[in-house]
């Protein structure tokens, strides 16, 4: 693939029905520490699946995180498995999701609308789409 390149998006719902189907299939959420913790996170105990945590940019600061690659590789996904990448909105997702692809991760796509959605009228996430939105499962510690 060229450069700036990705699989593509994928809806929460199909991103679900994926991961339920495909054994070779993995959730990278390549948010930050603290939206994990604060914000929640995708849970796929019931698929008998754990997420990749794996964050795009550190905390704070919001530089990159420059052992995102290397902390994918240690998590033990191959080149040859569906990625997929989730944020909150769906817009670092697109920038890991690139660069997996240029490390050789062929299937990494990027999850649409994230974990909490675009900001509603009001300004707030999570009214309008995203995982959580969507009803899909997950926890918050």
């Amino acid at each position: 693939m060229s450069e700036g390149k990705y699989a593509g998006d994928i809806s929460p719902a199909d991103a679900w029905a994926k991961l339920q189907s495909d054994p070779d299939t993995v959730l990278v959420d390549v948010r930050t520490d603290a939206e994990w913790t604060y914000v929640g996170a995708p849970n796929l105990e019931t698929i008998g699946k754990e997420t990749v945590f794996a964050a795009w940019v550190n905390y704070p600061g919001g530089t990159k995180n420059d052992e995102f690659i290397e902390q994918v590789k240690a998590a033990g996904i191959r080149k040859d498995q569906t990625v997929l990448c989730l944020c909150r909105s769906g817009q670092r997702s697109i920038a890991a999701a690139i660069a997996l692809t240029e490390q050789g991760y062929d299937n990494a796509y990027n999850i649409l609308e994230g974990f909490e959605g675009d900001k509603d009228a009001d300004g707030r996430r999570g009214a309008t789409g995203g995982w959580k939105k969507r009803g899909l499962p997950w926890s918050q510690s």
